[in-house]
């Protein structure tokens, strides 16, 4: 299983939100390429980083201390955040960001994301996030009609690979994360990283067992609670 520890960037800064509450952050770092090098010593693969202020506007503020991350050489890195249109997608991929992940623009326009996968393939991801099994949009301010589990199944029907599956109430909490929701997204033919709320090391070796293709981690390293190091030897089955 790939593990995929987190860099989430507002202004500038590492910071980590609380259920994605922007008046709930706290600041772990004014160097997002620092992070990436830290995470990169502890033998991290893959990178997930999330513009937060593109996520709040559409604009890629962040995009140069994202090319930073990039620069480095060695890690695989993920992107959300704000990517609503195709240039969006392209001035990522340009700085060799490895897939974009579109969130709320895939609920509201479906067909561009059926264009983008049809032309970028597997560099065009999807997060699905989720509250109380419906779906969340708009930085997690809104809440759809629709199930996470049958947008799940849409997506992967019109060939997205990789789904970022993430349970709300489960984010930044350190209280564990929805282990059943990842139980149920097996019978769906895509790649599920599951993220939100990991917070022992058995649910990486749980997560792992069941299939599951990667996970994020995030608070749960930056406070200490648990190691990277360790987790990656974990989510390659070396206990």
């Amino acid at each position: 299983m790939e593990l995929f520890p987190a860099v989430d960037i507002r202004g500038g800064q590492v910071v980590r939100l609380f259920q994605g509450d922007y008046d709930q952050m706290q600041v772990y770092g004014n160097s997002p390429r620092q992070a990436a090098e830290n995470f990169k010593e502890q033998k991290a693969r893959n990178l997930h980083v999330v513009d937060l202020d593109g996520a709040k506007d559409g604009t890629q503020v962040n995009l140069n201390a994202i090319k930073e991350i990039c620069e480095i050489g060695g890690l695989f890195v993920e992107v959300g955040g704000g990517i609503r249109d195709e240039n969006a997608i392209n001035r990522y991929l340009d700085i060799g960001v490895g897939r974009v992940i579109l969130g709320t623009v895939a609920v509201r326009d479906f067909p561009f994301v059926e264009k983008m996968v049809a032309k970028y393939g597997d560099k065009i991801a999807v997060g699905v996030d989720a509250r109380d099994g419906k779906v969340a949009v708009s930085g997690w301010l809104e809440t759809t009609d629709i199930s996470s589990l049958e947008f799940c199944r849409r997506i992967s029907g019109a060939g997205v690979k990789t789904v970022i599956y993430t349970d709300i109430a489960k984010d930044g909490g350190l209280n564990g994360t929805n282990l059943d929701a990842y139980r149920a997204l097996r019978e769906i033919d895509i790649n599920v990283i599951a993220s939100g709320g990991i917070s022992f090391e058995h649910e990486i070796t749980a997560l792992r067992d069941m299939g599951t293709y990667g996970a994020i981690v995030g608070k749960a390293i930056y406070v200490n609670r648990l190691d990277l190091s360790k987790l990656i030897l974990l989510a390659d089955g070396e206990e």
